[in-house]
């Protein structure tokens, strides 16, 4: 049988499966280790059946490089994953596979990122996050046997169509690729993390474990003050980590002489180099 659509899309919002996590401390150092261990193996996890999985408009492939391709195989290596129909308890594994995500973008960060204040960033949304991993996985092995309480093949059930919605936006909200690091970690944590935001509120309206309420309440608090940090980095560094285009000049400063492609000085004939 075919799987919700919301749970295939979910797995684009960072769910891969990289192993063990490393039991986080204040030590920055292990957390880095740890995150930039996630990186390698992020890098090189296998691809299962791409064409299997619905990917809910989600274009590109695992191939792609950098944080696009993170998202990717996020999504092809959850592929199999099976909700049960208990909203707190599918919440709990849905929302982990979410904060693997994030720490997988953040061992990217942390391993090729050079901006500080996003390292600095990263190393505490791996932190948390992989913190709140740990007490999420808690819940979903108590709420093993819960019963079921909502439909997830039916789009129509209120909790399923609130967390395909929650999908839905993150894909919408997904800016393309520049190929810098830096920038692209900033430009998907936002929706990444709004879909965190969006499916914690679910959480909040249809869920009925008080613990795990309390923890979507936190998370929306975190989430959204980090999605603003995000925000202000981008309107202070926007266009700073961009690659400047290339531009080539006469050696001898002859005027109107200058191109964006190498050639020739239209007036004294020398080959045009390029600026530094």
């Amino acid at each position: 049988m075919k799987k919700p659509a919301f749970f295939l899309a979910a797995l684009c919002a960072g769910s891969l499966l990289l192993g063990s996590c490393n039991s986080t401390t204040t030590d920055n150092a292990t957390t880095t280790e740890a995150t930039e261990a996630a990186a390698d193996s992020a890098g090189t996890a296998s691809v299962k059946d791409p064409a299997h999985a619905d990917h809910a408009g989600h274009t590109g492939s695992a191939a792609a490089p950098g944080m696009m391709g993170l998202m990717h195989t996020m999504m092809q290596q959850m592929e199999n994953f099976k909700p049960m129909g208990n909203t707190d308890h599918d919440f709990a594994h849905m929302m982990m596979a979410h904060h693997q995500g994030a720490v997988a973008m953040s061992a990217l960060l942390l391993k090729e990122g050079k901006d500080a204040t996003l390292r600095a960033m990263a190393e505490k949304i791996s932190t948390d996050q992989q913190q709140e991993m740990q007490a999420l996985e808690a819940i979903a092995t108590r709420l093993d046997a819960a019963p079921t309480n909502y439909k997830p093949q039916d789009a129509n059930d209120p909790f399923t169509a609130k967390m395909q919605a929650s999908m839905d936006g993150m894909m919408k909200d997904m800016a393309p690729a520049s190929g810098n690091v830096d920038q692209d970690y900033a430009a998907l944590m936002i929706p990444h993390h709004q879909s965190a935001i969006d499916m914690a509120q679910a959480e909040l309206t249809h869920g009925r474990d008080t613990k795990l309420k309390e923890m979507a309440r936190q998370m929306i608090a975190a989430q959204q003050q980090e999605i603003q940090q995000f925000k202000a980095w981008q309107a202070k560094n926007g266009g700073k980590a961009k690659p400047a285009a290339a531009v080539y000049e006469c050696p001898m400063g002859c005027e109107g002489s200058q191109g964006a492609k190498p050639g020739q000085c239209p007036k004294c004939g020398m080959d045009l180099v390029k600026k530094a």
